[in-house]
């Protein structure tokens, strides 16, 4: 019905993808193709509409399946809600509440030891997530504005990458409780070029 801000396909089978709406509504696709044409149309299995009763009130900004089986999917919105959700009954299995709006969040695609999803959100810190007990684990601070955009390592269960609006991109290992790993900047460190200006990532807010 609206613009659509988020998708994600699963990575088993690669055959089913979820959108998610600037009006908070979340489709399911069947992507495979049964008319053996060469351009097809997808049809939705299935919605969480407006008419769901746990619909997301505003914009869902990321929509994420469980790394490991497509019986779970993650939805996170500008009503301060991440969602964790059934996908056979479209249900919600867990609801994270936070105090600001919340911009991305992210499972990692190889953890094995911990069940966190990093959350990014109009604050300036990094908050992570533990499916296993539905609470909020532990919190990341050293940006000094809000949290665009939170990614984990393809290779390393602990390390996560955050951006921010602070022009900073930053690295963490989340084992450590003593701040980042790296901030990155714009001449990879090289301290005889690094003015302040240049002491960031980028020139603005760093969007992913």
């Amino acid at each position: 019905g609206s613009g659509v801000n988020t998708l994600d396909i699963e990575p088993v089978e690669a055959r089913y993808m979820l959108s998610g709406g600037s009006d908070g509504v979340i489709v399911l696709y069947d992507l495979e193709n049964s008319s053996r044409q060469p351009y097809y149309t997808c049809k939705a299995v299935c919605s969480v509409g407006r008419s769901h009763p746990d619909v997301h009130k505003y914009s869902v900004e990321t929509v994420q399946w469980y790394p490991h089986d497509t019986g779970m999917f993650t939805s996170s919105s500008f009503d301060k809600t991440l969602k964790v959700w059934d996908t056979n009954t479209l249900q919600t299995a867990d609801i994270f509440n936070f105090e600001e709006t919340v911009y991305s969040h992210h499972m990692s695609p190889v953890a094995t030891k911990h069940c966190l999803v990093a959350v990014g959100t109009r604050g300036p810190k990094v908050q992570l997530c533990d499916l296993k007990s539905g609470s909020c684990s532990h919190i990341l601070q050293g940006h000094r504005q809000e949290i665009l955009a939170v990614s984990w390592s393809p290779r390393c269960e602990y390390v996560l990458a955050t951006a921010s609006a602070d022009s900073r991109v930053k690295l963490w290992d989340v084992r450590r409780a003593s701040g980042c790993l790296i901030t990155l900047d714009q001449h990879n460190g090289k301290k005889s070029q690094a003015v302040e200006s240049a002491n960031t990532a980028h020139n603005g807010k760093v969007n992913g």
